[in-house]
């Protein structure tokens, strides 16, 4: 059994006015030590536990509670984006009143990340979720969209504040039509034509995430000579496209056409379908493709170049019924953080001026 303990700290911290400080002050702890028992990293001494109950006026059970006893199994609904995988191993998220399997095999990237079940499927569309008995702590955001740069926030966001965020890669179409099924709390989309043809059927607040680099991505000291989205219809050159609702995709169908080329003449335009800039960047470095689209800090990972084709604003969509979560508001407070946004410029090809502010 886990030694856990679930506290009401900050809740009755903030209703008093109290910093973190002045708390583990009148507790006669550190402020670091105070830190951890309220996010839930470490749990309190007897003693320090009364100490803060009597500093807050407030009985002991009150401020600390044991966590409810866990089901053995529940039955969500699925955020599938690929009708051809099983669910497997998943983390439960509640979104609403809804509670979502996520899929942790959609990404090979997640590989190693603790999961809070095996899911099955049921009749109806539903899944049947066998919980493990020592589950990750529990995630309180799911956010869709397709920069990988938000694996470093969610990362960013348990370290700072103990909230867990669960992001899973996919197109902005993809994120939006979960969205407007009420699957996820955030859906991250890149290009105003995207959001505007969302049809979303509710009130939305949209926040600056950054601006990013899209690039014509080659091999590294570019060998094919690759001088720019003409050469993609080059028929010994291989492409690696992205999947049907990107941005990407739709960049790179936009520039054919102003160059007058059919997707047809580009060799893997149709078969090809990465998904993720960082999986464009991954079949370029195994030397599965010559070229791909994708952003320049997808690039930078492999240790790839770049042709540099526009910027774009990709943004966080978040439906007005989720903007007074305690969790989006801990993430909104930590995109706004200088030290962030630096860790995010420095991935390349990012700029965070404004990140976190209402556009």
């Amino acid at each position: 059994m886990s030694g856990r303990l679930i506290n009401s700290l900050r809740e009755e911290r903030l209703e008093r006015r109290l910093s973190q400080q002045a708390l583990a002050d009148l507790a006669g702890i550190s402020r670091q030590s105070y830190a951890a028992i309220e996010s839930g990293a470490s749990v309190p001494s007897t003693g320090v536990a009364l100490r803060l109950a009597r500093a807050l006026g407030l009985p002991v059970e009150t401020l600390f509670r044991l966590p409810a006893r866990r089901p053995r199994a529940v039955v969500a609904d699925p955020v599938t984006l690929r009708r051809d995988r099983r669910l497997g191993r998943v983390r439960v998220v509640r979104v609403g009143r809804r509670l979502m399997a996520v899929p942790l095999g959609e990404q090979l990237g997640r590989f190693g990340e603790p999961a809070d079940g095996m899911a099955r499927p049921l009749s109806g569309g539903r899944v049947h979720i066998d919980l493990f008995d020592e589950a990750p702590p529990e995630s309180a955001l799911l956010v869709l969209g397709c920069d990988p740069a938000f694996a470093l926030v969610s990362q960013e966001l348990r370290r700072r504040t103990g909230l867990e965020a669960t992001w899973l890669a996919c197109s902005a179409r993809s994120a939006l039509e979960a969205l407007a099924r009420g699957d996820a709390h955030i859906a991250g989309v890149h290009g105003e034509p995207a959001l505007a043809k969302a049809g979303l059927p509710f009130p939305v607040t949209v926040v600056r995430f950054s601006v990013w680099e899209q690039c014509l991505i080659v091999a590294r000291g570019n060998p094919l000579g690759v001088g720019g989205i003409g050469d993609l219809a080059r028929p010994e050159l291989r492409f690696v496209n992205r999947e049907k609702g990107s941005g990407s995709r739709a960049l790179v169908e936009a520039r054919l056409h102003t160059e007058g080329i059919a997707g047809d003449r580009v060799r893997g335009f149709r078969e090809r379908a990465a998904s993720g800039h960082l999986a464009v960047a991954e079949a370029i470095a195994a030397g599965l493709a010559d070229a791909g689209v994708g952003i320049r800090a997808a690039a930078l990972a492999w240790g790839l170049d770049t042709l540099p084709l526009e910027e774009e604003s990709y943004d966080l969509v978040i439906p007005d019924h989720f903007f007074g979560l305690p969790a989006v508001g801990a993430l909104l407070g930590l995109l706004r953080s200088p030290a962030v946004r630096r860790q995010v410029e420095a991935l390349g090809g990012y700029d965070a001026e404004g990140m976190g502010r209402r556009r």
